[in-house]
């Protein structure tokens, strides 16, 4: 056995150790933040990370409109997004502002319906994006990453429907004591 000074024995442990970790500010460790693929291991991760789109957007860019056909998710690397939904008279609506780390418009990945809101960048932005084809080569290449990925979307769909249920019982209720 080597000594504790030998450094092959040292760099041999240390490779084996950093296969096992993500690097804060990799594509992997960004994704392993986002619920969809917070349940993935290092190695699914990169199998991932090996397939999604870096897109870069300028300040006031649109990434996408409302009523757009849903295409895939986006993972904010750098900069800042705000989802805006257009009124009747085309004005704009501030939803939100989002932030490095934070992700939106993983319902199409279920779903091609149309986008409820744009996303328009309100900072030079770098983003990830995984789009339905993507999750559908995981599929069928991965079918158990695939499931997993599948069912963190359903479970998020489910306790976003859940949330939307109970604000909508307790409108409901706002309502009917304003009417009675």
């Amino acid at each position: 056995m080597a000594s504790n000074g030998d450094k092959s024995e040292s760099i041999f442990w240390r490779n084996i150790f950093r296969s096992k970790t993500l690097k804060e500010g990799t594509a992997e460790h960004l994704l392993s933040l986002v619920p969809a693929f917070s349940q993935l291991n290092v190695r699914e991760l990169r199998q991932i990370s090996a397939i999604v789109h870096r897109r870069e957007y300028q300040n006031g860019e649109f990434i996408f409109y409302q009523g757009d056909p849903g295409l895939g998710m986006y993972v904010i690397e750098e900069g800042s997004i705000a989802i805006v939904v257009l009124d009747e008279k085309q004005q704009q609506k501030e939803l939100t502002q989002l932030r490095e780390g934070d992700f939106f418009g993983e319902l199409a990945l279920l779903d091609e319906g149309p986008r409820s809101a744009c996303a328009i960048a309100r900072t030079p932005c770098k983003l990830i994006g995984f789009f339905r084809p993507d999750l559908f080569e995981v599929i069928r290449k991965y079918p158990q990453l695939g499931l997993k990925i599948l069912l963190k979307l359903a479970e998020m769909v489910g306790e976003r429907l859940r949330v939307t249920d109970i604000e909508l019982m307790r409108l409901r209720s706002e309502l009917d004591s304003i009417h009675h």
